[in-house]
């Protein structure tokens, strides 16, 4: 219980005085093969202090070269985001003193960044859609990476990671809660994977995320004092650093305390933020123009051929899902969340009509078989052609979706070079829709189960399930149900 003046409220009934305020700023690591102003190399875990030279490493005299693929990669992600495209591009310095940053300064976009205004949508699990505002989104360079090796006093430097180009995604502070912040950073994540600018991997840190956050009294208009949290390396810890943050400014708000606009970092194993550093201002950065490097001009023929390389985007084939193939919004957010996966079963829906058949066989014996072992949809031994015909199997009722799943589908696994047909057939397990051959096993069974049957014409229809076991234990399992069905309902009914 907290104190409230005379009043004791509980935490939750305090918390609803107050609106959560959150900006993202997230930077991804751009899959250029050099890095952005030099021709070192541009790759992840390579032996410390390889991928550099003296541009690098800032030495005197030598002098920077803009990416052209870095640009391209940034424009594309502006134009998924319906962002404005910046023509006439100018980079600036950004003065500030990082043990892992060489040069002592970063290049970086500063009054004109190349992606200007845009949205990301999102759909929250209420089903609420919103589209979050973006301010910008830029292009700059990665510093190295300090090391601290246990039991060592002395810092360790690494300037491979130096240089290597990022785009910084700059949202307006346009979330209300932890799982639009969530939600958020997830779209992002599939935008840039989408774009194949960038491998959306939060562990080595190629996608990492800053979260601006700040409380104000429901209501108000002004921004409350924001502090900034670092060292995010999943969705969840971002989820979970907003809401420590939420509660811990509010703890200080009714306190009467101050809030500090301050960087703080996240403990993920207990769950709070610590204070790292005061927030700079602006001014403390001194930017100024980077004159070593010209403008990079965008021109109206670069900018098409750039459009004409993008490739389709997950919300329009979440739409497609959705409209064209009718499945529910839950299949194709599901399909849609990995690339691999929603361009297979597109793949799929040019072989088969059934396109809820071929959702339930991606999204259920498919991708199980996929996380069992780890694999990609890539490493799946079997093509699309192979599912389509399993699924035409069922769908013309040669056999049932049970047989298909456990019986067939484990076969054609372990001998991909067979057909659905050649095993079902090799297995015997072709149902048999014949009901002149059926009719004679269900008069059996009804026969060997007289009394039962006494009972369901007195009323007990739920004895029509074990009717149907025994007659498919008799068929050993090849009685079409739905024939059997008809057949045993109208010999039951008479």
């Amino acid at each position: 219980m907290i104190e409230d003046k005379s009043t004791t409220l509980t935490a939750e009934n305090i918390k609803e005085k107050y609106e959560l305020v959150i900006g993202l700023e997230v930077h991804a690591q751009l899959l250029t093969e050099s890095k952005m102003y030099t021709a070192d190399a541009n790759s992840y875990g390579k032996m410390p202090n390889t991928n550099i030279s003296v541009i690098t490493l800032g030495h005197p005299g030598t002098l920077p070269k803009v990416n052209r693929k870095a640009v391209e990669y940034a424009v594309k992600m502006g134009l998924a985001c319906n962002s404005s495209i910046t023509r006439r591009n100018v980079f600036a310095r950004k003065n500030y003193f990082y043990p892992d940053l060489p040069k002592g300064y970063q290049l970086t976009q500063d009054k004109n960044p190349i992606c200007v205004g845009g949205f990301v949508p999102i759909t929250l699990d209420s089903g609420q859609k919103k589209e979050v505002a973006l301010t910008r989104i830029h292009m700059e360079e990665d510093a190295g990476k300090s090391m601290h090796l246990a039991g060592e006093v002395d810092t360790l430097v690494d300037f491979n990671r130096a240089g290597v180009p990022l785009i910084e995604i700059v949202t307006e502070p346009d979330m209300r809660s932890s799982e639009e912040a969530y939600k958020v950073l997830a779209e992002i994540k599939k935008l840039v994977v989408y774009l194949d600018v960038c491998d959306g991997n939060m562990e080595e840190g190629s996608l990492r995320c800053d979260a601006n956050v700040s409380v104000r009294l429901k209501g108000d208009q002004e921004l409350g004092k924001k502090v900034e949290v670092k060292n995010m390396n999943s969705f969840r810890n971002v989820a979970r650093a907003i809401e420590h943050e939420f509660e811990r400014q509010i703890t200080l708000l009714e306190k009467g305390e101050e809030i500090i606009s301050e960087t703080r970092t996240f403990d993920a194993a207990t769950g709070l933020t610590a204070s790292m550093r005061t927030k700079e201002d602006l001014n403390d950065y001194r930017y100024f123009p980077e004159p070593d490097l010209s403008p990079v001009v965008i021109s109206e023929e670069w900018l098409s051929s750039i459009k004409a390389e993008l490739p389709v985007l997950p919300r329009e084939l979440f739409d497609k899902f959705v409209n064209t193939y009718g499945l529910p919004e839950y299949d194709a957010g599901v399909l849609t969340d990995q690339k691999d996966i929603a361009l297979w079963f597109e793949s799929l829906c040019k072989h088969t009509n059934n396109y809820k058949a071929a959702s339930n066989w991606m999204m259920g014996p498919i991708k199980s078989y996929l996380n069992e072992l780890t694999l990609k949809i890539e490493d799946f031994p079997l093509n699309v052609s192979q599912i389509a015909a399993l699924i035409a199997l069922i769908d013309e009722g040669k056999v049932s979706f049970t047989v298909g799943s456990q019986k067939i589908y484990p076969q054609l696994i372990a001998n991909p070079e067979k057909t659905p047909l050649e095993i079902a057939q090799e297995l015997n397990l072709i149902q048999d829709s014949n009901e002149d051959s059926i009719k004679p096993l269900i008069e059996e069974v009804l026969s060997q189960n007289a009394a039962k049957v006494k009972e369901y014409k007195a009323g007990k229809k739920g004895l029509m399930g074990m009717f149907m076991g025994q007659v498919m234990k008799k068929s050993k399992g090849k009685a079409d149900p739905k024939v059997a069905s008809k057949i045993l309902t109208e010999l039951l009914d008479n």
